[in-house]
């Protein structure tokens, strides 16, 4: 954890009918300073979305080789690799060269997030998944944040369900592929 990192306590209920996992889960995130409520949040759901067994957030900007949330299997490979916010060309290559699923989250403009990569060298990139959310919708939940929060998230036919402290709120899941 870097220096002067926020930590952040969140009791989760996830009910993600879509790939028919249900889980309660107590998760502590460090908030670097230079990190923003939206890109937390966003890792946070990222983490969520992608929940499988052996996934983890990384050490963040401290972890500069990893991505922000990733899965290993019992033998210790990398299962997937999840960058959030708007991450480069060389990231998404390298991190599709070392694990065979990749997906990027984003509480940006997905347009926006993905045109730097055109033309670009990406391994596989026809296989990594840009993941985003209605416009306003992640930023309008970043308002019910606090450093202990109750967090209900559910996933009903690639409709994301959101409750933060009595919050609530509700955004289609975008998905498109990189190439």
């Amino acid at each position: 954890m870097a220096a002067g990192a926020t930590m952040y306590s969140f009791q989760v209920t996830l009910a993600d009918v879509d790939r028919g996992i249900y889980e309660d889960l107590a998760l502590r995130v460090a908030r670097h300073p230079s990190e923003t409520g939206a890109f937390m949040l966003t890792r946070l759901l990222a983490y969520c979305l992608e929940y499988t067994d052996g996934i983890v957030f990384s050490d963040g900007i401290s972890a500069a080789g990893e991505p922000a949330v990733y899965a290993k299997d019992a033998t210790g490979a990398l299962v997937i690799w999840v960058e959030v916010g708007a991450p480069d060309a060389a990231r998404l290559h390298d991190g599709s060269l070392r694990s065979p699923r990749v997906a990027v989250y984003t509480h940006r403009d997905p347009a926006k997030v993905a045109a730097p990569w055109s033309g670009k060298r990406i391994h596989r990139s026809e296989e990594i998944s840009l993941h985003s959310f209605d416009p306003g919708f992640i930023d309008r939940a970043t308002e019910a944040l606090e450093r202990r929060t109750v967090v209900s998230v559910s996933r009903v036919e690639n409709t994301l369900y959101l409750e933060l402290n009595g919050w609530q709120g509700q955004s289609a899941l975008h998905a498109q592929r990189v190439s």
